[in-house]
């Protein structure tokens, strides 16, 4: 503020406190204080609502007066940089211009001296020669110089501007956008502090569920609040080669697909009061209603990573393994790029619930996944491609509640083959964090390295995804990866970011550069120009108000006739959260987690009377996968559940009397 009258507070940095139903104080933490007193509650309300608004709008106004004056001095650095690149142009202009003339005189010398007889002169002339080559000779220095000095200059300054104008533009968006979440839930936390003395009904049955799960830890798993994937969606894609790719397929017209779904209600729901008592728990022992959810299981969520399934169409096409480990490096970035916005909680799949997505006609694959079991939670997952891939995963997550953010570690491996090479690549999952769990908004982060490998030929891609960090100077959510042959030899560079695009170039030639920041010595890379290998779709309209779904996971809890008892798109509290009936989603969501604890204590009776004294360490549930089966696959290593067959079959029988009833 420039000028001011006496007595004036700035709102930017005022105090704004409650005394009493009416009364309310604002000063600026001196000597200027005023108690204002309203005539209602409710008024003094609004104009503390007011006032916390304005009191944002005023800080935004002084960050973006502070970012002009900061944006003035930038520029002035700038236009210091630029007079300085002009001298060094000025500079390369004169030094060229005394190569040409320098040049013509020394080619002139040569031709006198080879014209000249011997005699006298001979000696005049060559020390004329010597005296012109050696001016050529200085002069070319000179050039060269110039030019590795404006080089250095325009490098040096070219990336580092570009990258910190994108990065402060990013910061200042979030910022501003949690101060005025922080102001909203102000306002909130204090009318609930003056007007709700108790927890609705709802809410308080759902901490004493919470209570109640703590007591039973030892004996009790929430089965459908076990999977802790909450908040993200996961790139796990598990598949096996089938007999069954080779159905035979009538003429029909390709299904036409929907392109909306009811948009999300505006439901307020204070968090805090749920997830106080939950700090340190495992995700699957913290009873959610479906406020904090999606309409989509966690097996829907596994099935969307297939959206870039022309990654490993065009892999299958590769005839370098090389080539086609930049593919498969670029499909394994690919599945969080619908992370980025995707907040809300997928539904925990029941034991035995199973998920089908048959895009055979218009994509060439066919997708299933089942809960295969429910402690700790696991999804098997399988698909195949007419084009000459199988992927399987079978997929476990363990979560950690920490108060201010929730740490999600994937766990187990995916793998993919291809028919026509042979190759056999596998690799893990990196660690995902939402941030800002309890006040601000929400968002999401991927961090960690992965390890692609070609178990055939040795090949290998260790990608690294790259912590947000408030300081860093690096594009946010930056992936950077290196190919290299079973000898350690790099062959390909890949980088980009795991919500927008990802380029891969070839590499030239690689030399050792400067010590990182680690102590480690760092290699440095030449390579041809990059190539852009995967680029994320855009969202669907209105998808803001649609979960944020891309224009894949709006058709996957479509309604579709002939699958089988056990999809997740006829799970009951699932359609109705979709439809908008929240409240009797959440009931019928109780009812089905009651359903799935009566039929596991009746497993664990059969199974003791059917083994009175089973073996030490081993869990008296033996329930066993429909679909997939446990083996321990060579190749990689790894035990996991893989597809058995007979799903498909089963569908075009029309016969699912194997189907346990779960819903």
């Amino acid at each position: 503020m420039g000028h001011t009258c006496r007595g004036t507070i700035n709102l930017a940095t005022a105090n704004i406190a409650v005394e009493d139903s009416c009364n309310f104080v604002i000063s600026n933490g001196g000597a200027q204080t005023y108690h204002l007193k309203a005539s209602s509650e409710v008024e003094r309300q609004r104009w503390i609502t007011a006032l916390e608004l304005a009191k944002a709008k005023a800080v935004r106004m002084q960050d973006e007066s502070g970012e002009t004056q900061a944006r003035g001095s930038h520029t002035s650095e700038v236009q210091s940089t630029l007079r300085t690149l002009g001298s060094k142009v000025e500079d390369l202009t004169t030094c060229n211009d005394l190569i040409v003339k320098h040049g013509s005189a020394l080619q002139r010398s040569l031709s006198e001296l080879e014209g000249l007889q011997v005699g006298p002169d001979m000696g005049e002339k060559i020390r004329q020669v010597t005296e012109r080559a050696t001016l050529f000779r200085i002069t070319s220095n000179a050039m060269i110089n110039a030019c590795r000095d404006f080089l250095s200059i325009a490098q040096s300054h070219s990336k580092r501007w570009q990258k910190a104008l994108q990065t402060e533009r990013e910061q200042r968006i979030r910022l501003e956008e949690t101060l005025e979440q922080l102001a909203k839930q102000h306002n909130h936390l204090e009318r609930a502090f003056r007007g709700a003395t108790v927890l609705p009904p709802s809410l308080s049955g759902v901490s004493g569920k919470g209570d109640a799960s703590d007591e039973d830890d030892d004996n009790e798993f929430f089965d459908a609040m076990e999977d802790p994937t909450g908040f993200i969606t996961y790139d796990e894609l598990s598949l096996a080669s089938n007999s069954e790719s080779s159905l035979p397929l009538d003429l029909e017209p390709v299904r036409q697909r929907r392109t909306r779904i009811p948009d999300k209600p505006n439901y307020y729901l204070n968090l805090w009061s749920i997830m106080k008592n939950c700090i340190g728990k495992e995700l699957s022992k913290i009873p959610m209603p479906v406020n904090f959810n999606e309409p989509l299981s966690m097996l829907q969520r596994l099935s969307e990573d297939l959206e870039y399934y022309e990654l490993l169409d065009k892999a299958a096409k590769c005839q370098s393994s090389l080539e086609q480990m930049c593919y498969v490096a670029a499909f394994t970035v690919s599945s969080y790029s619908t992370t980025v916005h995707r907040t809300g909680k997928p539904f925990n799949p029941l034991l035995g619930e199973t998920f089908e997505l048959d895009r055979i006609r218009e994509s060439g694959y066919r997708s299933l996944c089942e809960q295969v079991s429910h402690h700790p939670p696991a999804a098997a997952h399988h698909a195949f491609s007419e084009k000459g891939w199988t992927l399987r995963q079978e997929i476990t997550l363990a979560s950690k509640f920490r108060g201010k953010y929730l740490s999600i570690m994937p766990l187990g491996s995916i793998q993919c083959m291809f028919d026509k090479s042979n190759n056999h690549y596998s690799w893990k999952k990196v660690m995902t964090t939402v941030h800002n769990i309890i006040v601000g908004k929400l968002w999401i982060d991927q961090s960690g390295e992965i390890d692609v490998v070609n178990h055939k030929t040795g090949d290998r891609c260790h990608l690294k995804f790259a912590p947000y960090s408030y300081f860093s100077r690096d594009v946010p959510r930056k992936v950077t990866g290196v190919v290299t042959d079973k000898d350690g030899k790099a062959h390909y560079v890949l980088s980009g970011t795991w919500d927008e695009k990802m380029e891969f170039s070839r590499i030239m030639q690689s030399s050792k550069g400067e010590n990182g920041t680690e102590g480690k010595q760092r290699t440095v890379y030449q390579t041809l120009k990059p190539k852009e290998i995967w680029r994320k779709n855009p969202l669907p309209e209105g998808a803001e108000n649609m979960y944020y779904f891309s224009s894949l996971a709006l058709t996957l809890n479509e309604p579709e006739a002939g699958v089988a008892p056990t999809d997740s798109r006829r799970r009951p509290d699932q359609r109705l959260m979709e439809e908008g009936r929240w409240d009797e989603a959440n009931a019928e969501k109780q009812r089905l987690e009651e359903k799935q604890r009566s039929t596991r204590r009746e497993r664990e009776r059969d199974s003791v009377k059917a083994v009175p004294t089973p073996e030490e360490g081993s869990h008296p549930d033996n329930y066993q996968a429909l679909w997939f089966e446990k083996i321990h696959d060579s190749v990689s290593g790894e035990t996991l559940h893989v597809y058995k067959g007979g799903y498909w079959d089963a569908k075009e029988q029309g016969s699912w009397e194997m189907c346990p009833d779960i819903f």
